[in-house]
């Protein structure tokens, strides 16, 4: 038992792990962001994308 808290003391303590909740929580915000943008905005995106490929082929 001593051995397993001493391992998770040193893995606790190294600054090199990083801060995982941090990371998933601005994976998780950007997420919504995109679901939010994409609700408000879809059609208008979608109009646009259209568009824009309708030009490079030559098609308008």
């Amino acid at each position: 038992m001593r051995s397993l808290r001493r391992r998770w003391a040193v893995l606790a303590a190294d600054p090199e792990r990083g801060d995982v909740p941090g990371w998933v929580m601005i994976t998780l915000m950007t997420a919504g962001l995109v679901v939010l943008i994409w609700a408000l905005a879809g059609d208008a995106l979608q109009q646009v994308f259209e568009t824009a490929i309708e030009r490079v082929l030559g098609g308008g």
